[in-house]
Order: structure tokens, then sequence, then C-alpha cells
């Protein structure tokens, strides 16, 4: 469940960020997760809500999950696709030279605090 250290690590961002602003507290936090970071939203929302108790600032928090598709590019025939249908092969010309564009990471869109 690498859930938990990626809600670890980015809680250690918005507190760092909190306490160097003199912010009161941290009322919501948007993130953009990838279709195919591997993240379980369940389990994200679980680690999250288990893991904001032992915050300064963040402990009424409330977390929003925004899912950027998944979205690879061919080198050879210069198209997208939807990776989550289609895996690593070209749907539209069978190649398999193929890159991930969108959808693999974690990253913190938007902070609200008072």
């Amino acid at each position: 469940m690498h859930e938990l250290g990626i809600v670890v690590h980015v809680i250690k961002q918005i507190e760092e960020l909190a306490k160097n602003n003199k912010v009161k507290e941290v009322k919501e936090l948007t993130l953009e997760v990838g279709e195919v970071s591997g993240v379980v939203k369940e389990y994200f929302v679980d680690a999250f809500n288990w893991a904001i108790k032992k915050t300064e600032y963040m402990k009424n928090c409330k977390l929003n999950l925004i899912i950027i598709e998944g979205i690879s590019f061919c080198e050879d025939c210069q198209q997208t696709f939807k990776t989550t249908e289609f895996g690593k092969k070209c749907p539209n010309c069978g190649s398999e030279r193929t890159y991930l564009v969108t959808g693999r990471d974690v990253v913190i869109k938007d902070v609200k605090v008072i």
C-alpha cells in the first residue's frame, strides 16, 4: 500500500507550507491523481483521513481528488490514445513505440487555508 507513503509526503509538504506562511488552518486540499498512478482512491482517502488526525494544521481538512485520464502518445503515427483502454499498444497503427503523456502523477492542485 504505497498510498500511505504518498499521503505522508503530501501532508508533510502542506504542513510545512502552512507553518512557513503562518496559516491558521488548512481547510481543503485538491489533488490531481493520475488514472494509471497506481493509487487506489479508497485506500488513499482512508490513509489521508487517518494521517490528518496527527497534524497541526490539517485536522479538519477536506480532500478533493481529481482523476487525470491516462493518455499515451504513439511515436509512429503521432496519435494519442486512452491508456486504460488500449495499454501500451497503439490502437491506430499497432505500434508499441508509445509513451505515457498524462495520468501517472499525483500533484497538489489547490490548497485552501484560513
